[in-house]
């Protein structure tokens, strides 16, 4: 059976669950879902979610718990990393905000909020490298990533400006691919690689 952990520090935890359940299923595959709040689970996880929230009380728990160095771990054993939105902040080399403590798990800067405020949150279809139509994405007070290392795949970009990256396993986008009931976006990130089957976003 498949191990997902979603750190559960804040964000949209149950709908990260339900879709990445969706996308082992699949495969065929049954999926397990831990919440991880505390050291000691990410060793036994198959594939990572870290989810949006406020990005500096993430990064801060992630360092007190010692869950930080686990999730570099579990990236340097090649294994499947989703980070979106405030979770692509603290996944990034650059958080631009020394509140923040990044991981560093993908070569990329981000300004965070760049995208406006709450009340600017929108919706838009875009072309993502690797799928063959396009997604549905929900940009709630995202963060832009302004600069991209030479070992960064862009895979979409909304306005010219990139909004979803890859680097080894570690995907990052900074719209929330879980509040929809389209689950293309965790399959490339987690399955990718893996032939499923058709139907994904019934």
């Amino acid at each position: 059976m498949l191990r997902a952990g979603v750190v559960a520090v804040q964000g949209d935890v149950s709908e990260h669950a339900d879709a990445v359940r969706r996308a082992a299923a699949a495969h065929g595959e049954e999926c397990e879902v831990v919440e991880i709040r505390q050291s000691g689970a990410v060793s036994d996880c198959d594939v990572l979610l870290m989810p949006g929230g406020e990005s500096t009380a993430i990064s801060r728990l992630l360092r007190t718990e010692g869950i930080d160095e686990e999730i570099r771990d579990h990236v340097a054993a090649g294994k499947p990393v989703l980070a979106t939105c405030a979770g692509l902040i603290v996944a990034a080399a650059d958080a631009k905000d020394d509140r923040v403590d990044p991981l560093s798990l993908l070569d990329v800067s981000v300004d965070r909020n760049a995208f406006g405020r709450q009340r600017d949150s929108f919706e838009a279809f875009l072309d993502v490298e690797g799928l063959d139509e396009p997604f549905p994405a929900v940009f709630i007070r995202a963060p832009q990533v302004d600069a991209v290392g030479d070992d960064v795949e862009v895979l979409a970009r909304w306005d010219g400006v990139p909004v979803a990256v890859r680097q080894g396993s570690v995907v990052g986008t900074s719209f929330h691919p879980e509040l929809t009931t389209d689950s293309r976006l965790h399959d490339l990130a987690l399955f990718d690689g893996v032939e499923a089957e058709p139907a994904l976003n019934d």
